[in-house]
């Protein structure tokens, strides 16, 4: 008898199928979207179901649960990528340097000058990404759309960061498509390569609008407790 396939695994594929597809249809190659596996609440024996499925890129929203779990996977599997996709404390910047590949939560100077002095004092060199604040929700981290020019040039200019793109979440009550085009402006009139846009509901629409990187939890690992 065959051996039975992880249901992740299974999700994984049928997720690897729909961003190959929304790819093709917006006249893309789907090799120029990421998939970050969002693995956050979801221990190590989950998350070791889909590395052993040769995926590698993940994804987690707080530097603590990410500091308990990710260590030991990353030993038997030195060659994965992390990205921290939650909000990110100034007083979590070192920790959050020496364990993350890429952050995608810079959204204030405070963060910016934090993520600058611990790279140089560690020595590593972390893809950063600005999130937008595209809706203007005050309950939601990010920069305003209006701010965002003048913020990217002072990651720049004032504490010397190399920012390769910008990150979205469009409220939950709204299309997000126009939220995705608004981003894409952004990037585009900054020179930026790399979109971080769409999760499990919308990540179809966001490949449309030109999303490199897409933070797919749910879709892959099922419903969080």
């Amino acid at each position: 008898m065959a051996p039975s396939i992880h249901p992740s695994v299974s999700r994984l594929e049928i997720v690897r199928g729909e961003i190959a597809t929304a790819a093709r249809a917006a006249g893309r190659n789907p090799a120029s979207v990421n998939l970050v596996a969002v693995s956050k609440t979801f221990g190590a024996e989950e998350i070791r179901s889909v590395l052993d499925a040769g995926h590698r890129v993940f994804g987690e929203n707080r530097v603590q649960e990410a500091k308990a779990k990710w260590p030991a996977l990353r030993e038997r599997y030195p060659d994965l990528a992390l990205h921290l996709v939650g909000p990110l404390q100034s007083n979590k910047a070192r920790d959050a340097v020496a364990l993350f590949d890429a952050i995608h939560t810079v959204d204030r100077p405070k963060i910016a000058e934090a993520v600058a002095d611990e790279m140089a004092k560690q020595g590593r060199v972390l893809k950063l990404f600005v999130e937008i604040n595209t809706g203007g929700e005050p309950q939601k981290a990010g920069v305003p759309p209006e701010a965002a020019d003048r913020f990217l040039a002072q990651c720049r200019d004032e504490f010397g960061l190399v920012i390769v793109g910008l990150m979205c979440i469009p409220p939950a009550d709204e299309a997000p498509a126009p939220h995705f085009a608004l981003v894409h402006k952004i990037a585009k009139r900054n020179g930026l390569t790399y979109l971080s846009m769409g999760m499990s509901a919308d990540f179809v629409s966001a490949i449309s609008f030109g999303a490199t990187h897409v933070r797919v939890g749910t879709a892959i690992f099922g419903r969080r407790d």
